[in-house]
């Protein structure tokens, strides 16, 4: 199958180029709605942290500061884990 070329907003694109652009919008849109409703399930009923580090895990194939937002929580994540099963202090 060939790639087809069409303008997209003054530019040529393949259409593997569209795809790949279209992908990565789709990540970020659903990244984005998934911190939103995580966000709004921490005060109402929801598993609203498990909803922001699926967010988070969808945007930070595409952003820095997602990437190191997920890490932190992880991070945080792992010494409340060890805090209550009876291990160090979580500080």
């Amino acid at each position: 199958m060939q790639d087809e070329d069409f303008k997209f907003s003054g530019q040529k694109l393949t259409l593997t180029k569209a795809m790949q652009r279209t992908k990565r919008l789709l990540k970020i849109v659903l990244g984005f709605t998934l911190l939103v409703m995580g966000a709004a399930m921490l005060v109402l009923p929801g598993p609203g942290w498990l909803t922001i580090g699926l967010g988070l895990m969808a945007l930070a194939a595409e952003f820095i500061w997602a990437r190191r937002l997920l890490n932190l929580l992880k991070e945080q994540a792992i010494k409340l884990g060890r805090f209550v099963s009876g291990g160090t202090d979580p500080k």
